[in-house]
C-alpha cells in the first residue's frame, strides 16, 4: 500500500535523514588510505547514537539474504555495486568507495548513499561517480506532482545510455516512511509517463546504480550480501530520500 504522508510527517522524516546525512558525510571525511571498512561502520554508529537514532540496516533481513546484515553502513568497495559487508578491510589508494546508509528517529525513517574515491581517482571513476549523481539528480527533477513513477525510471536510464553505463535490472528506489522499504518500488530502467502517479506527501528513496562495463550483470559473493558486478568492473551508488510537494522535490536526507 502507498502511503502519503503529512507535512508533519515529512518534517520528522527530515530530522531522520538529516542524521543521515551528517553520518554519511562524517564517513566520507575519515576515509582514507588505511582507514578500515569497520571504522567507518563504528563512526556512522556513532553520529546515529549521539543523535538519539537507531542504525535502519543493522540486523535487517530481507527475503533474499541468509543472515541479517551484520553493519550500519553497506561498505561497497570497487566491483562491489551495493549492500557491501563493512569488515577489516583496509582501504587503498585508488579505491571507489560507495556508502549506503539508514537510520530510523521517532518511528521515521531516512536512507541515502555517496560515492567517492579514495586519495588519487582515475578519470573513469571520477566520471562513473559524476554521471551516478547526475542520474540522481535527473531522477529527483522528475518527481513533480502529476509525473509518473516511469518518469523518475526513464530520466535515470537515459543518464545511463548517454554515458554508456550498465545498471543492474532487479535493484531500484523504494518507497519510504515508517519502514525503510515501502511501496511503490522505483525501478531504475522504465517508460516514461507510466506508473503511478505522483502525489504530495509521497516519499520516495531515489537510487541509481551505475556499473562502468556497461554489463548491468551482477553475482552475490560469497558472504550472501555483497552484490558485485559480473565484469570486474567498477560501480557507483547514489541516494537520497526525497518528498513529492506541490513546489517540487524536497531532499529529505541532506546533513
Amino acid at each position: 500500500m502507498v502511503e502519503i504522508k503529512t507535512d508533519t510527517e515529512l518534517d520528522a522524516m527530515r530530522e531522520a535523514g538529516r542524521i543521515v546525512g551528517r553520518a554519511l558525510q562524517a564517513v566520507r571525511e575519515h576515509a582514507a588510505t588505511g582507514v578500515s571498512l569497520l571504522e567507518l561502520d563504528e563512526l556512522a554508529a556513532t553520529v546515529i547514537a549521539e543523535a538519539g537514532a537507531k542504525p535502519a540496516f543493522l540486523g535487517y533481513l530481507p527475503g533474499f539474504a541468509p543472515t541479517p546484515f551484520p553493519g550500519v553502513i553497506c561498505a561497497s568497495v570497487n566491483d562491489a555495486i551495493v549492500h557491501g559487508i563493512p569488515t577489516r578491510h583496509r582501504l587503498r589508494e585508488g579505491d571507489l568507495l560507495s556508502v549506503d546508509c539508514g537510520a530510523h528517529l521517532d518511528g521515521w525513517t531516512g536512507d541515502a548513499a555517496i560515492s567517492f574515491g579514495i586519495g588519487a581517482t582515475s578519470p573513469e571513476d571520477l566520471a562513473l561517480i559524476e554521471a551516478t549523481e547526475q542520474a540522481l539528480a535527473a531522477g529527483i527533477a522528475a518527481a513533480q506532482p502529476g509525473n509518473r513513477i516511469g518518469d523518475i525510471s526513464h530520466a535515470i536510464a537515459q543518464t545511463a545510455a548517454q554515458g554508456g553505463y550498465g545498471m543492474p535490472a532487479d535493484f531500484g528506489g523504494h518507497g519510504i516512511g515508517r519502514a525503510m522499504h515501502e511501496d511503490p518500488h522505483v525501478a531504475n530502467h522504465g517508460r516514461p509517463g507510466r506508473g503511478l502517479v505522483l502525489r504530495p506527501g509521497l516519499a520516495l528513496a531515489i537510487e541509481p546504480m551505475f556499473i562502468a562495463g556497461g554489463d548491468g550483470r551482477y553475482r552475490i559473493a560469497a558472504d550472501g550480501w555483497t552484490m558485485c558486478t559480473r565484469d570486474g568492473s567498477r560501480a557507483a551508488h547514489a541516494e537520497h530520500t526525497i518528498a513529492v510537494t506541490d513546489s517540487g522535490p524536497r531532499l529529505l536526507t541532506l546533513p
